[in-house]
């Protein structure tokens, strides 16, 4: 095990945690240019997804920031659609496109999101609408192995659904209940595939998230609108973003 790697996996949670999000993405990146087999990436960063949030979801439901009765239509059917995402094969092509163009819709919301407490006021949500959004995100949560939250705020700053606070406690959450499904159908499939045991040697990634992400989350719930933190982790996930895309050029040209 590379130590760059647990120092990369380390800050990188640490960074995540800070604006409100897992890292399941960018952990997949660091994998993939680490030269890791493809088909066990999501499981690693399924398990690092829920050891960062689930320390952010505890403060932010403490902090009274959790608005679980607003935010359970877009839950309802992401959770089971997650894991169907992750029973599902996906070839190597697929997967580091679908996570390098992920990547970069997410560094550049990070990068250019400018939303004030002020400017929120809440707008008519119909359940339907919440219930399909959340699938979707839930299905591509579970088959590149992410959670979500990235898709999942800039359609809640759409929505107007709530203050800043609330809105990164609401995808705390979305990300560690669809990264538990999501976790479920991968593992589920590498038991399928026998190769199960490939997890094992990352075990260092673990310990290294978790601090990272209590160091993060507690920056989070105080400063959550540091607009420094937000942007050097904008400028993370679009380096890799372009790596990764790069990378997926190769193979498709």
């Amino acid at each position: 095990m590379p130590i760059l790697l647990v120092i990369l996996f380390f800050l990188t949670a640490a960074l995540y945690a800070s604006v409100g999000f897992g890292g399941g993405s960018t952990y997949n990146a660091l994998l993939v240019l680490n030269g890791v087999d493809y088909r066990v990436l999501p499981t690693i960063a399924l398990l690092c997804n829920i050891i960062v949030v689930a320390g952010g979801t505890f403060r932010f439901a403490r902090s009274g920031h959790l608005k679980f009765k607003s935010l359970y239509p877009f839950i309802i059917m992401s959770i089971p659609l997650a894991w169907l995402g992750g029973r599902i094969p996906v070839s190597e092509t697929l997967f580091i496109g679908a996570l390098g163009f992920s990547l970069l819709f997410a560094g550049l919301h990070l990068a250019f999101s400018r939303v004030s407490e002020s400017d929120q006021k809440q707008k008519t949500r119909p359940v339907f609408i919440s219930a399909i959004t959340g699938g979707g995100i839930g299905f591509l949560s579970g088959l590149v192995g992410i959670g979500g939250g990235i898709f999942l705020a800039p359609v809640l700053y759409f929505l107007r659904w709530g203050r800043p606070k609330e809105i990164a406690a609401a995808c705390s959450f979305f990300i560690l209940v669809n990264s538990i499904s999501g976790l479920a159908g991968q593992i589920t499939k590498l038991n399928d595939l026998g190769i199960f045991s490939m997890v094992t040697p990352y075990w260092p990634l673990f310990p290294a998230v978790l601090v990272g992400g209590q160091l993060g989350s507690m920056l989070a719930n105080d400063r959550l609108q540091s607009i420094t933190i937000k942007r050097l982790t904008a400028l993370l996930i679009l380096y890799v973003s372009a790596r990764l895309i790069l990378r997926w050029l190769n193979i498709v040209f």
